[in-house]
């Protein structure tokens, strides 16, 4: 917290990047062969103050290209809305150590959590 009793900033980085390691490394399906990160954006909407209990995360996935994927999050209380952001994830083959295009399981694995009002991004 900072020195007001508000969550910081960071830590609101710290949130994010939870519920983004929970999703893309389900038991299920994974992103194996490694991703990175692109960029981050965050707009925060209220403060939210330095408290014992838990706070939602929702996850979608807004975009999907040939070798990059943007996952958004609100994070929230019911309807009462702190912070909204999204990051931009490219694959990344660490062996070769440059990006990679995604995989069609990851493809597929992305487009069940796609925003209905979102339409994916074609790339060559």
């Amino acid at each position: 917290m900072d020195a007001y009793g508000h969550v910081n900033n960071v830590v609101f980085l710290r949130y994010l990047e939870e519920a983004r390691i929970d999703f893309l490394f389900r038991p299920e399906k994974d992103f194996k062969q490694g991703s990175v990160v692109a960029r981050h954006e965050i707009d925060y909407k209220r403060q939210l103050v330095h408290r014992h209990t838990p706070v939602d995360i929702e996850l979608w996935v807004t975009q999907i290209r040939a070798a990059s994927f943007t996952l958004t999050y609100e994070v929230k209380d019911d309807d009462l809305v702190y912070v909204r952001a999204s990051t931009v994830i490219v694959p990344f083959d660490f062996e070769a150590q440059r990006p990679r295009r995604l995989t069609e399981d990851e493809r597929e694995f992305l487009r069940e959590y796609m925003d209905d009002d979102e339409e994916e991004a074609v790339a060559a």
